[in-house]
């Protein structure tokens, strides 16, 4: 009887101290949340007042003599530090600037090496490479026709007897003097064109399905093509049926670029400059089909076959035409 007594009494003790723990755990939880609760509070009553003092604080700190949390001496170091950092970048991007320049001539390209031989374009340029109207819808082939005109606006005949002078032909116009100088340009008038242009018919063919298309080369400065032979035309399906294009009348004369007009001197000193032109008269095509044309310049010295580049020394169309 003892013994259990006692055994009893052991294990009420060892319950007391358990329930001792459980309880300051319980009040060392409440104490915290309280804790939290009261910072919360705190922080919740914080007035706009005291927001605004933080701030002033922030900006100037009068015991630590502190703005925005650096020191005078913190801000002078970092400001001389970015000044001399951004004068050393100024500095060099002025003189890269200066290199580069030096290497430029207002006149004349410095490196020419891969601008030769010419490239080419055609006239009107409206929607791409494809060219396609119906003959009895006159919307459809208007707007080729006003490109036509608003183009070749520079080419006529008063303007360029006014501006330019007359040059003679099969030999290139070599101008010395200063490379500054301006330079004179010849004449390149609109009536050369005959039937393209737009004189005699101002539909340019298209009114009848006998469409005029203009090309040009690109400008070079300083380029003479042909090495003394003028640089031709010439036109062909592009892949397909030969007979779709039986017939094609070249202006002027066979369809070349007389050498008058080159070399060509920039657009600085050749103010008055207008590119030769040759107009493609295409008065026999297929019509209510799709007709791929392919015109190759052809001369000394002219690339027309680069498979990188389908603009070098040639160019690629389609004429779609219904009546």
């Amino acid at each position: 009887m003892e013994i259990n007594a006692t055994s009893g009494g052991a294990e009420g003790q060892h319950e007391s101290y358990h329930q001792k723990l459980e309880n300051k755990a319980e009040e060392s939880a409440h104490h915290s949340e309280d804790e939290q609760e009261e910072s919360k509070k705190k922080m919740g009553k914080k007035t706009l007042a005291d927001v605004i003092q933080e701030m002033k604080t922030f900006l100037w700190n009068s015991e630590t003599r502190e703005c925005m949390g650096r020191t005078v001496k913190s801000w002078g170091l970092i400001l001389f530090f970015y000044l001399i950092f951004y004068m050393f970048l100024a500095g060099m991007f002025s003189f890269c600037m200066y290199g580069m320049l030096l290497t430029l001539r207002p006149y004349t390209p410095t490196y020419r090496d891969r601008v030769s031989p010419p490239g080419v374009m055609i006239r009107p340029y409206l929607h791409g490479f494809t060219i396609a109207f119906n003959v009895s819808e006159p919307s459809t082939w208007k707007p080729y026709v006003n490109s036509m005109h608003h183009f070749l606006q520079a080419y006529n005949d008063n303007i360029q007897e006014e501006k330019n002078i007359e040059c003679p032909a099969g030999r290139y116009f070599v101008q010395d003097g200063k490379e500054s100088e301006e330079k004179k340009a010849c004449q390149f008038k609109r009536s050369q064109l005959e039937n393209c242009s737009g004189i005699e018919d101002p539909t340019f063919g298209y009114s009848t399905g006998q469409p005029c298309i203009l090309l040009k080369m690109n400008r070079i400065i300083g380029y003479r093509p042909g090495s003394g032979i003028p640089v031709s035309v010439n036109c062909a399906i592009q892949k397909g049926n030969e007979s779709a294009l039986r017939s094609v009348d070249f202006y002027p004369g066979n369809g070349t670029f007389d050498l008058m007009f080159y070399p060509y001197y920039g657009k600085l000193t050749h103010i008055n400059y207008t590119s030769p032109l040759v107009a493609m008269h295409f008065t026999d095509v297929k019509k209510n089909d799709i007709v791929p044309i392919q015109c190759r310049l052809k001369g000394e010295g002219i690339v027309n076959d680069a498979s990188n580049d389908r603009f070098l020394g040639r160019i690629t169309f389609t004429l779609s035409i219904g009546m």
